[in-house]
């Protein structure tokens, strides 16, 4: 898998509503309910990301959810990011 461009990550980036691009990761915050909710959806996104053998870099706080993501083996971000990113999008579109 290869490392994207700069120039890659921002055009992908425009058809991911919310997500941006810092410190060498792709981000995004969700917001939801409850905890319960946020638990679900992050136990939805695990099965996704065990799929996918790739895995974010998350933590939550009650009802807030904040998401990276990169391509450790890499270093940066990679296809791999973005497919994983949409599967995120769909996972959180039932709630919230």
């Amino acid at each position: 898998m290869e490392k994207l461009s700069l120039e890659e990550i921002n055009a992908k980036l425009s058809q991911l509503s919310g997500w941006s691009f810092t410190d060498g990761f792709i981000s995004k915050t969700f917001k939801f309910n409850d905890f319960k909710e946020t638990f679900a959806v992050m136990t939805h996104i695990a099965f996704e990301a065990e799929m996918q053998e790739h895995h974010p870099d998350w933590s939550n706080v009650y009802n807030t959810l904040h998401i990276k993501l990169n391509t450790h083996d890499v270093g940066g971000i990679t296809e791999n990011d973005f497919m994983l990113a949409e599967r995120i999008e769909n996972c959180t579109k039932n709630f919230a």
